[in-house]
């Protein structure tokens, strides 16, 4: 078993490109994470890594051993999968992704619920409104609320999210409410902006076809609960899931506009690598995640009456 955690650790240092890296996606010190590499060499009698102080390259032998490794993880994956459903017990440690607000605010309360139906099973919960490569990253699972492309995950539907542009009263006394998309133009829109984001171009609908507008303001940020708390306070126009916005929309601290251009809704998932064999504690997060997820959200939604706001 030492050796196969050795070779677990040397494949994640080279995934991650440093000791570090691998040691924070593992749970261990570099020290420990050095001491594991420096074994491994030690039993194969080859030096494995180029080191220095910012990162690691395999080298050439390390990087032979590397992908014959990729057939040893998967075989041993496999195994374990095997063993963990004909027993009927999910174990082992899960990564997952989420989006932010949605992370901080639906799903991470809902992990010790998880926790305590499969205790066996160690969550590692990874926020980020980034889009993250689970293949490269070694997530075992995502819940992505997003226009999502053709790949090779799996995807299980959780709900279709309704969208909304939504403001304080404050901002729209001092610069007014807009009447037809294009009066967004000459609004501090609220952006969600990183590498990839489409959120700097709202699509309405008006008159049954789609146009995408190229709104602007002052403030942007990679953090969807930013741009609420600048939304809040009076900053702007934001484009939110209605279920993240009900509760303030029902206290009048936002007010919905434009309500009678609708956006499309977003599909939330939960996406998963396609695997030979789908790892029990996958499948497990995913049943959870598809029931609990949906009816957390509506729940949030519960009495809320938007045609009443028209």
């Amino acid at each position: 078993m030492a050796l196969l955690e050795n070779i677990r650790v040397f494949v994640r240092v080279v995934e991650q490109g440093s000791l570090s890296a691998a040691g924070r996606h593992m749970r261990l010190s570099a020290a420990v994470v050095s001491h594991r590499i420096q074994t491994l060499e030690a039993h194969l009698g080859v030096r494995l890594l180029y080191r220095t102080t910012r990162n690691v390259q395999p080298t050439e032998q390390g990087l032979a051993f590397y992908n014959a490794c990729q057939d040893v993880m998967s075989a041993l994956e496999y195994a374990e999968s095997v063993v963990a459903d004909a027993g009927a017990n999910p174990q082992g440690t899960l990564r997952v992704t989420a989006p932010l607000g949605l992370g901080r605010h639906v799903l991470a309360p809902l992990i010790p619920a998880f926790s305590d139906q499969y205790p066996q099973i160690n969550v590692q919960l990874r926020l980020s409104d980034h889009l993250i490569d689970l293949l490269n990253e070694s997530i075992d699972a995502a819940v992505r609320m997003a226009v999502l492309p053709d790949s090779s995950l799996i995807v299980r539907k959780i709900m279709d999210c309704e969208r909304i542009l939504c403001a304080a009263p404050s901002y729209l006394d001092a610069h007014g409410t807009p009447k037809k998309p294009d009066d967004l133009l000459n609004h501090e829109c609220l952006l969600l902006r990183f590498p990839g984001s489409q959120q700097f171009r709202w699509t309405l609908k008006s008159k049954n076809k789609s146009s995408p507008l190229p709104v602007h303001g002052s403030f942007d940020a990679d953090d969807g609960d930013v741009l609420l708390d600048w939304a809040l306070g009076g900053r702007g126009i934001a484009l939110k899931p209605l279920w993240e916005v009900a509760e303030h929309i029902r206290a009048g601290r936002l007010q919905p506009v434009l309500l009678d251009h609708p956006l499309d809704p977003v599909a939330l998932s939960v996406l998963y690598p396609h695997r030979r064999l789908l790892p029990a504690k996958v499948k497990a997060f995913a049943d959870f995640a598809v029931e609990r997820i949906a009816a957390e959200l509506q729940s949030t939604l519960d009495g809320l009456d938007l045609a009443a706001l028209r």
